[in-house]
């Protein structure tokens, strides 16, 4: 079932196969073959030839070889009749298929393109002629984005009535499904088509084949709402597997050797204005495995055009996975701290270029930030801040990695003792924590005592923000999330208060020193992702508890186990794909399960309560 044979031969036929591998190696002329680094493994010298006469490519390093549809099957990860289909599209030439259904599949795909395809071309109209489009238009020169970017990047503008875009479609042949399943719109309880997105800067998204899939919108009014609204899930639009750029970058992602990874669409635009065309970014959510599926064979330099630092340990964790499972390397750049790439355009534009010139090796971006921010005028605060270098450098893999960043530390603070430091972040990797110059408390009754039992890092995590944020996670915390019998009596007496200076006046000295402590470390509780790092506090929290509850059901041989692994999985899912809107409720239904778990009362259908 798929293609007809006789069509899969004429677009064999049609293609040129070193033509299309230009697209992800850098090919030299080598008498009549042509010659590069494989794609498909990592390789200092070439060993990938393609015979131009035959449509043929063999490495010699990984034995990978075939012919273009097979070229194209493995670089951009399809299945047969999808690379069949991307080559057909590029030779222009009509498939058939021997299944009705299946061309029927197909062919609905493709209409979805050619809506989302027309809406772009109408949406760029509007923002070029369109006297609605003014304030677009004037939002993008304050920017230093001219009409030659918007027409470059076929930036548009969505009209602020309420079916303008929907009746244009619908005018040009396509229907309310059509417009439905691509996103464009939907029916609202009038039953009329209503456009989804209204009033909006539009970003045209299309996948790494060049085909239309959807958008990212920002918002141009100071209303209620988010800033940016991207298209939703659709079968043409997965935002945890787009990249904002990739159709035109990839080319040079491949001839430079290195890929930018910005946050936002107008730093892609200002990296390509600058003169680095390699960049892109992700869609409105975080970088994901699916990322670096698409990535891998295109660079193994990765260089992150945002501050590392705002992604704290968790990412850092992700980033040294990447790079063993994906035979990447991190590194970060050069750019002005607090500012992004959108922000420097076009003022200081040089700013832009440098900055992917030097970069710097992820984990010491961070190491360096770290150092430079510490206060070193005492022995404390060198112990201090020794303490937080242990615990970012144990977060690395590779034993030889962190043991050259070890002495960079050591040096850095002046410890001649390097040996302990070694011993400090072996400590951490094995759960425990650094313990360098343990500060001492104010109460001689239990000094010390809060450094020798180190907490659960996500349970007092989410201690903090009941601290210090109550109003952002405490309706989503319950007593059952902690396993800490010291933490357990904190959260009791911060529920069972009417106010913390209540529950300090209540407490005994050891759970007050705790609170107080607590109170005062840093959360970036004013920031403008408070609330964005109060749902990942939450959830991290949550699924520590959660995989605990789960392990006692399953020795317990509890046959309801399976329910909370069902949701534990759901989780983990979505935390995966940054998406906290969808795990949280995930989370709350999670606490009901752990909260029965001391009751005894069966989790109804509601999240349990908390603190308000």
């Amino acid at each position: 079932m798929g293609i007809l044979d006789e069509d899969v031969r004429r677009v064999r036929e049609a293609t040129d196969l070193v033509e299309l591998a230009r697209e992800h190696v850098a090919l030299r002329k080598v008498g009549r073959r042509w010659s590069g680094l494989c794609p498909f493994h990592n390789e200092k010298s070439p060993s990938f030839t393609i015979n131009p006469e035959m449509g043929a490519y063999y490495c010699f390093g990984c034995q990978a070889r075939g012919d273009a549809i097979s070229f194209i099957r493995e670089v951009e990860h399809l299945d047969f009749v999808g690379a069949v289909e991307r080559l057909a599209a590029n030779a222009g030439i009509q498939l058939r298929y021997d299944d009705a259904n299946f061309s029927k599949e197909r062919q609905r795909r493709q209409r979805l393109h050619e809506a989302v395809a027309a809406a772009i071309a109408f949406y760029h109209e509007r923002l070029l002629t369109g006297d609605d489009g003014g304030l677009a238009r004037r939002y993008l020169r304050s920017r230093g984005f001219d009409g030659d970017a918007a027409r470059q990047f076929q930036l548009g503008y969505s009209p602020d009535g309420w079916d303008v875009v929907a009746r244009h479609l619908q005018a040009q042949k396509f229907s309310r499904e059509d417009l439905s399943d691509a996103n464009l719109a939907f029916t609202n309880r009038a039953n009329k088509m209503q456009d989804v997105f209204r009033g909006r800067l539009m970003f045209p998204i299309w996948d790494a084949r060049g085909d239309a899939v959807g958008f990212g919108a920002r918002t141009l009014s100071g209303e209620d709402g988010p800033k940016y609204k991207n298209t939703a899930e659709t079968p043409i639009y997965r935002k945890s597997s787009l990249l904002y750029g990739l159709n035109w970058a990839k080319g040079e992602i491949v001839a430079r050797g290195n890929v930018v990874i910005c946050e936002g669409y107008t730093d892609v635009m200002a990296f390509h204005l600058a003169g680095v065309p390699q960049a892109v970014a992700t869609c409105g959510t975080a970088l994901a495995d699916d990322h670096f599926v698409l990535l891998k064979n295109l660079a193994r330099n990765i260089t992150l055009a945002y501050d590392a630092d705002a992604a704290g340990q968790a990412a850092a964790e992700r980033c040294y996975t990447w790079e063993q499972r994906f035979e990447v390397q991190f590194q970060v750049a050069d750019l002005p701290t607090g500012r992004d790439p959108g922000e420097l355009w076009p003022a200081e534009r040089d700013l832009i270029s440098k900055s992917v010139e030097a970069v710097t090796p992820f984990l010491q971006f961070r190491l360096d930030r770290l150092l430079a921010s510490s206060d070193t005028t005492t022995i404390e605060a060198r112990a201090r801040a020794a303490n937080a270098a242990v615990e970012m450098i144990a977060a690395h893999p590779s034993d030889f990695v962190r043991d050259e960043y070890v002495m960079r530390a050591a040096s850095a603070l002046r410890l001649e003792n390097v040996q302990r430091l070694r011993d400090e972040v072996d400590k951490v990797r094995k759960g425990g924590s650094a313990s360098l110059g343990a500060r001492r408390t104010a109460n001689p009754n239990h000094a010390g005592e809060e450094q020798q039992r180190p907490y659960d890092r996500r349970e007092i995590d989410a201690l903090r923000w009941v601290v210090q944020a109550p109003h952002l996670v405490g309706q989503h915390v319950d007593l059952s999330v902690f396993s800490d019998p010291r933490l357990r009596e904190a959260f009791e007496l911060l529920f069972t208060s009417d106010s913390f200076d209540d529950a300090v006046a209540r407490g005994d000295d050891r759970t007050v020193a705790l609170l107080q402590r607590l109170a005062v470390e840093d959360t970036s509780v004013g920031s403008d992702k408070a609330e964005e790092v109060a749902k990942r506090v939450i959830v991290n929290a949550i699924e520590a508890s959660s995989l605990r509850l789960l392990q006692s059901m399953l020795r317990a041989s509890d046959i309801r186990s399976v329910e909370v692994k069902q949701l534990l999985d759901a989780l983990v899912r979505e935390r995966d794909l940054s998406n906290w809107d969808l795990a949280v409720p995930l989370a709350d239904e999670l606490v009901a399960w752990l909260a029965s778990s001391e009751t005894g009362v069966e989790p109804s259908d509601g999240p349990s309560g908390g603190t308000e």
